[in-house]
């Protein structure tokens, strides 16, 4: 069993708190369902957020979700002036037999600009 990492990023249409909330539920939901994974199988996951979502840590989505025991950390991103607006960020460490190149990135709503070459 290999450890391997799942990015992935939404856009959220606005700083509150039950919108941030949904949209990573969605982003969550959205890498178990492509990767074919439980919450067993999550070792870490990190989230991160740009500077102009601060109503909710988007943690609190996955532990909504049944990720009672796996550690979850939020942070935020660098304010770089050419960044897009209003997105959560995931790295997901997980344990598969999956080789790297058939893990599915997911990029949602207005994110897939950020990863032309992987969104789906």
């Amino acid at each position: 069993m290999a450890v391997r990492a799942i990015r992935g990023a939404v856009q959220v249409a606005a700083d509150e708190r039950e919108l941030i909330l949904e949209a990573t539920a969605e982003l969550v939901s959205e890498v178990m369902r492509r990767n074919e994974l439980t919450t067993e199988e999550f070792i870490s996951v990190l989230f991160t957020a740009t500077p102009d979502l601060t109503s909710e840590f988007p943690a609190l989505a996955a532990r909504k979700l049944g990720f009672t025991d796996v550690p979850l950390i939020c942070a935020a991103e660098i304010a770089a002036p050419h960044g897009l607006e209003r997105v959560v960020r995931v790295m997901a460490h997980v344990e598969t037999d999956k080789p790297r190149a058939d893990l599915q990135h997911v990029y949602l709503r207005g994110a897939q600009a950020l990863r032309l070459d992987i969104a789906q």
